[in-house]
Parts: C-alpha cells; structure tokens; sequence
C-alpha cells in the first residue's frame, strides 16, 4: 500500500511540475522574467491540489488517481496558453481562470467530502430533471438571458458576469437519465419487429427518446445552439445504448437527430449559416461575411498549420491572430505553439480520464453507478470530439467549449464537479464489496420476489379435502 501511494504521489508531482515548468518557460520568452503577481496564486492552487490529492486518500481511498493528475495537465496547459495570449491582447483572463480553478477545487473537496456514496443522487432523479430543464432553458428568461456570437446560452449575473448553464444542466440531466434508465431498462430492452436484420424497439417505448428529441430540437431553434442541443440528445441515447444493449437504439437516434438538424439548416438561418461555413471555409462570400462566416475557422487552421509536428514554442507564435482564441480556439492555439505531437498528447490526456471512466463503468456492479459513469464520461468525449472536429473541419461548429482548457468559470468548474463524480464512483468501483451489497443485486432480487408474489396471487385457489377419521360402519 505505501508503495502505491508513493507512486501515485509522484506522478501528482510530476504533472504539477510539468504545468510549473510550461508556465516558467512560456513567461520567459515572453517577457523575460517570470510575473510576481502569479506567484501567490499558483502556489495557492498547488496547495489545492495536494489537499485535494489527501482528501482523496482520507474519503476516497480506492479511487482512481489517474483521473486527478490528467485533470490537472489539461488544466495547466489550458492557463498556460491562455496567460500566453494575455500577452498580446493584454488581457488578465488567466488570472480570472485560476480564480474558478480555485473555486472549482474546492467545490470538488466538498463533493468528495460529503458525497460518499453516489448512489443517494438516485432518490433526487424527479428533482433533477426539473433543475437541469430550468438550467437549460434559463437563457430564454427576458431579463438575466443573455445572446452572445449568435446563440443565447448565457446567464448574466449582477456583479459577477455572464455563465452558461447549460454546462451545469449536463450533470442534472444525467443523475435523472441514469435513475429513469435503470428503473425502465426491461421495458426499453423489450425489442419489437425486425427490419432488415436489425431488432428495432415497440412503438410505445419510444416516448422517452421522442420527449428529448424534441426538447434538443427545441433548444436548437429557440437557442441557436447545436452544440447543447446534440451534447443533451447523444447523451441521452449513449445511456439508452448502455442500459439495454440494443443497437437499434443509437441508429433511431443518429437518423432522429440528423433530420432535425437537416431541417433547422434548412429552415433557420443561424443553422444553415454554420453549415455553409463549414462546407465552404475557404469561398470568398463565406470568409468575408461580418458575422457567421468563416473567418475564425479559416484563421484557426492556418495557425494549426503554422505550427506543424512540433511547434512554433511556447511564446514563439501568434496565438491571438484568432478571434477568441482563449475560448473556443483554445485547441488551435495550442496546435501553434505545441504542434501535432502536443495535440496528440493533449488527446492522450482525454482519452486516459474517458479510459479510466469506461473501465469504472466496467467494474461497477450497480446498474445505476454503470449508467451514471458512462454516461458522464461519454458526455466528456462527446464534448471533445465536437470542438476538435469543428475546429479541423470534420464537423461543423457546435460552440461547445473544450472541457479543462479553455477559459470560462462556468465549464470548468461543471468539469472538474463531473471529474469528481467520476472518482467518486471509481472508489465504489475498485472497493471490494460482497455481491449480496450490491444495489443492482438488490433490485433484481426485490423484482423477483415481487413477481413470485403476483403470480401466486394470480393462481385460483383449491378446495382443501377433509380426510375423515373414525370409526367405519358396518
């Protein structure tokens, strides 16, 4: 056991050295000397972490510890490039980051703290689907919603500015899909007619898939955004999948979700005006227009480009020529300055917590902690395929934000709450546990007494023959 927590404490180390040694080496080509006034505050952050790291060992003892250390490089390297464009545009949003990397650790300290077994958010799946609807749809109130680069996603704030809700609407919705799928999974596995060698579903279990079609659809045209809309909807069907087995399910959801859109391109323009920027980057029509064109996209590539297998170095490129490259450019301004090979091990990082998240999904024996891991770390994946895809033209721009790097309170801290919640659940996971404990074990047990019992209901009751003892007459 100390063997293992002396490994797991070098690798925290060594990444919290790794974002120290970028964030030196980025300030001194850039100014020549290393800002005082970051001082106190990364050394308040690095104090967060090794708490948090302790936390972990004091409430969480099995938990993966992977998750935290990949968690923190994205994290560095996010601040890092987002310091390096402060540099040109002179700008403090990296010090506003490390205030919410703050705020978001120790919220995360709390979870962990209090939180000890997840499966109490299964009593509370009414409750937060209600939240995560009034969350989703709170940008549409007259007063605090607020439109922004053409979608109304934010919320403003009297004081403290405008967030997106939408990214704390994610981990509502998904403690209720993962309560409702694992209370409904025999009914929605039920399989219907056969058609072309694929087992689709019963027409009456497809309320709830056409219920959230219509809901992304809806936040599709009134909020004209894409990203949240296909984020909440594959979410959504990613579970289903994971609940019954049935791939049926995920082709239903692909063809649902791409005629909405192909219909919302066609018919509202914020729609159609993304799509053509992204079929056709580099026209001349779509690169000059002054709002919805493709001039940031265009921009984007071109500093990829730039940045070829290894980089132009940290401070050495032009990062700021992108518009909102802190943002929803974080990635291309990284592909600059770090090149391919950083891209690549950037990817590396996501797909080590989405690893680490599926293998808990794997190994857990509850139903709903199954459904509640995949979906949050599918969730995660989904939002980083939509933003690299859009940026490197596979798909076209969603507006999502890419999760642990880019800057905004909002995403960051919903991100590091659904990193904890993955921990939180990889310690139930890797925590030996005898079956009988189990709460799928229980559930499945619970239905078959039930079912036992009506059936013995159901049976008529037979006359009982009296046996007559006595004396016989003769």
């Amino acid at each position: 056991m100390i063997t293992t927590r002396l490994r797991q404490f070098g690798l925290l180390m060594l990444s919290m050295l790794t974002c120290a040694v970028a964030f030196f080496q980025m300030f001194e080509r850039t100014t020549g000397g290393f800002p005082s006034n970051y001082m106190g505050m990364l050394v308040f952050i690095a104090v967060l972490f090794l708490a948090a790291w302790g936390l972990l060992l004091r409430f969480q003892p099995y938990a993966s510890q992977t998750i935290l250390c990949c968690v923190m490089l994205l994290t560095g390297i996010g601040v890092t490039m987002i310091a390096r464009i402060d540099q040109e545009t002179k700008t403090s949003v990296a010090f506003k980051q490390l205030m919410w990397l703050a705020i978001a650790l120790v919220l995360s300290a709390l979870l962990v703290i209090f939180l000890k077994d997840y499966r109490v958010l299964r009593r509370f799946s009414y409750v937060s689907m209600v939240v995560g609807l009034v969350l989703l749809l709170s940008p549409m109130l007259p007063v605090i919603g607020s439109e922004q680069y053409g979608a109304r996603i934010w919320v403003k704030i009297p004081g403290l500015g405008a967030f997106q809700p939408s990214e704390f609407a994610k981990l509502f919705l998904a403690f209720f899909f993962a309560s409702y799928l694992f209370d409904h999974r025999d009914q929605l596995a039920v399989g219907g007619k056969k058609v072309l060698g694929l087992q689709l579903p019963r027409i009456k279990d497809m309320g709830p898939i056409i219920v959230v079609w219509i809901v992304a659809m809806g936040v599709l045209v009134i909020q004209h955004d894409l990203g949240t809309s296909l984020m909440f909807f594959a979410m959504f069907v990613s579970m289903l999948y994971v609940a019954t087995g049935r791939k049926s399910w995920i082709i239903i959801g692909f063809i649902a979700f791409a005629a909405g859109a192909f219909l919302a391109a066609n018919i509202f323009s914020h729609v159609g005006a993304r799509v053509d920027a992204w079929l056709h980057p580099f026209s001349t029509e779509q690169y000059g227009k002054e709002y919805g064109g493709s001039y940031q996209l265009v921009t984007g590539i071109f500093g990829l480009a730039s940045g070829g297998m290894m980089g132009t170095g940290l401070g050495q490129g032009h990062p700021s020529l992108t518009p909102i490259a802190n943002s929803d450019y974080i990635y291309a301004a990284a592909g600059e300055e770090l090149g391919l090979t950083g891209l690549l091990a950037t990817l590396m990082l996501y797909l080590l917590i989405i690893a680490a998240g599926m293998i808990t999904a794997m190994k857990i024996k509850d139903g709903f902690g199954k459904l509640l891991a995949s979906g949050l770390v599918f969730t995660m994946a989904f939002q980083v395929f939509t933003v690299v895809g859009g940026i490197t033209l596979v798909i076209p721009l969603t507006g999502l934000t890419l999760p642990y790097m880019a800057a905004g309170g909002s995403s960051l801290i919903a991100n590091y709450l659904l990193a904890t919640l993955l921990v939180i659940i990889s310690n139930a996971a890797n925590k030996p546990e005898d079956d009988l404990n189990s709460d799928t074990f229980q559930y499945e047990a619970m239905q078959a007494l039930r079912n036992r019992d009506m059936k013995h209901r159901t049976q008529p009751t037979e006359p009982i023959a009296r046996t007559v003892t006595g004396g016989s007459n003769e």
